[in-house]
């Protein structure tokens, strides 16, 4: 029998976002629907009778008279943009497969760099929260990475400095990429390599490598162990057994290395699940907005001083 193929669904058109989200009205009903799908809940008593205070733009709870906006206690907390903004900064950084730098966005968007960023930045960190949960199981082709280019004069490979390592893992499907978690390592040993695997892999996972040493560390958390020694150089890249994983690490390649520059190192990890948020919801672009939305509302305020400080790593 022959097995049923996924279809790819392509991405909102500038005319279906401006059908859905095209007006700052719509924009509202849709994350009061998202926020709150089976109607108001007060955050502090439960209520669901309530009045709108629409010269303040709050909702005030009947029973308790507690008040809140419908953005309160989320990413969008304190924003002075229009909701319009928020969205259309969604959908440029979903709908592409390559994704949209700060400075495009600004363009984009007709707003400054400053606000572009902290607007990009915003909405990775709810990518990142995201990336953090449903760890892979069943086979997962792992192996270590890293962005940055080379020095002038410096050494090649993984021991080079100015390097940003990371751990790119796939789970993989009738022998293709299902699902993928790129996370930064400060250093690949088995230790590290240990804590990493807890992280994104369930326990009783079979992780298949490249054999390099630090790998056995995944047995430490539960998971099962197969190294294929491959060599180095193309031949390596080439061996069936790491398809998946090869095809994921030189599309971020070009979706990310092309662009990283040093001194965004500290922001790896955003970058990282930004690429990850998209390509584990690539079978349906244009719900990957709705998604994205509903994960902001769940997310926790970030100020500006807290986006730019230095993400941690294992």
């Amino acid at each position: 029998m022959a097995r049923n193929k996924v279809q790819f669904q392509r991405g909102l058109s500038d005319v279906e976002f401006d059908r859905l989200y095209g007006s700052e009205e719509k924009c509202r009903e849709a994350l009061f629907s998202w926020r709150w799908p089976h109607g108001f809940e007060c955050p502090a008593c439960g209520g669901t009778a309530h009045c709108e205070l629409e010269r303040r733009g709050l909702l005030q709870c009947n029973a308790c008279r507690t008040q809140t906006s419908l953005t309160a206690g989320t990413i969008f907390a304190g924003t002075k943009l229009d909701l319009i903004v928020w969205f259309r900064a969604m959908f440029h950084m979903t709908q592409t497969k390559q994704g949209i730098s700060a400075l495009e966005l600004s363009r984009r968007l007709d707003v400054s760099y400053n606000t572009a960023w902290s607007l990009h930045h915003k909405l990775k960190q709810v990518m990142l929260e995201r990336e953090r949960k449903a760890p892979l199981d069943g086979r997962v082709e792992m192996d270590d990475a890293y962005l940055g280019g080379e020095r002038s004069g410096g050494k090649r490979g993984r021991g080079s400095p100015g390097k940003t390592l990371f751990i790119a893992a796939v789970e993989t499907r009738d022998g293709k990429a299902h699902r993928v978690k790129l996370r930064r390592i400060k250093r690949f040993t088995k230790k590290h390599i240990a804590k990493v695997t807890a992280e994104i892999v369930q326990v009783g996972g079979r992780i298949v490598t490249d054999g390099l040493g630090c790998f056995r560390g995944v047995q430490a958390v539960g998971c099962a162990h197969e190294p294929i020694i491959t060599g180095s150089g193309r031949k390596a890249a080439r061996h069936p057994a790491f398809n998946a994983v090869n095809t994921v690490l030189a599309n971020v390649k070009t979706a990310i290395a092309a662009t990283f520059r040093a001194g965004a190192r500290k922001h790896a990890p955003r970058r990282l699940a930004e690429f990850a948020y998209r390509f584990n919801r690539r079978y349906d672009l244009p719900a990957m907005i709705p998604r994205l939305g509903w994960a902001a509302l769940r997310t926790p305020p970030m100020p500006y001083r807290l986006l730019k400080l230095a993400e941690a790593h294992g």
